[in-house]
């Protein structure tokens, strides 16, 4: 039997990185979709508890059994496995191709990347799909060259001691990127602006807007890669224990 694969994102079922992903998952196995019905950017981890889900079946993307959800990226996942296929296993998650970096801080914020790491917790293999193009006729093809090459490995060789993978693709012509590099993930954080605004009421309003900035030197990071022409591979996971201070806060044990 062809693994399953569950196809996911945050841009919404008709972005086109989707459909790119979709076309690279084709490759490998049968294919189910469940996206969000609107974009979802910077839900990270969010769940729908104040109003009923919806999910209906669409036929967007010829041949493919797809689905658009009305909740979040992590929603969609939830669906995919209680609602749809909950008595057959999911072999493998991939979520995007997302608009825009996901390196760094940026996973904690991430829709893309929290529908992946839903499916790692419920112990399914997930890849998370982002390439360093914001604009909407983004140039996938570089993306779908190393989806391809990465989740061919995955399916024959497994992933080790993770179940979840944060892969990021630089803004490169395919012949300009370098290869690919398993990285760890960047110090960084945002410098956030709120700009305030009236509407035509009268009533204050913000915007929120910032910058990237990157506290991290270090070569093996997923941001010196990108900024030096590779795709970034991290090995990521849900677990937040600070485990090394876990001895030097003993003085907490009452």
């Amino acid at each position: 039997m062809k693994p399953l694969i569950l196809v996911t994102n945050d841009d919404g079922i008709g972005a086109s990185g989707i459909r790119a992903l979709i076309e690279v998952a084709q490759q490998f196995g049968e294919v189910l979709v469940v996206a969000p019905d609107s974009p979802q950017s910077g839900q990270g981890h969010a769940i729908t508890l104040e109003h009923p889900l919806r999910l209906y079946k669409v036929n967007i993307f010829e041949g493919i059994d797809s689905y658009e959800c009305s909740g979040t990226p992590v929603d969609c996942v939830k669906m995919a496995k209680h609602v749809l296929v909950k008595d057959r296993k999911i072999d493998l998650c991939i979520s995007g191709i997302n608009h825009g970096s996901n390196s760094s801080i940026n996973i904690i914020y991430s829709g893309t990347m929290s529908a992946a790491m839903e499916a790692s917790i419920e112990k399914i293999p997930s890849i998370g799909f982002s390439l360093l193009d914001y604009h909407m006729g983004a140039d996938f093809s570089a993306a779908k060259h190393y989806a391809t090459e990465i989740i061919k490995l995955v399916l024959e060789r497994g992933m080790q001691n993770t179940l979840l993978l944060n892969v990021n693709i630089p803004k490169l012509p395919l012949s300009e990127i370098k290869g690919s590099r398993i990285c760890r993930q960047a110090e960084g954080h945002w410098a956030e602006e709120f700009i305030p605004n009236t509407d035509p009421t009268g009533r204050p309003y913000y915007w929120l807007s910032g910058k990237f900035t990157c506290a991290d030197a270090g070569e093996d990071t997923d941001i010196w890669a990108l900024e030096n022409g590779y795709v970034s591979i991290v090995p990521s996971m849900h677990d937040l224990t600070a485990y090394a201070a876990i001895p030097m806060m003993k003085y907490l044990d009452l």
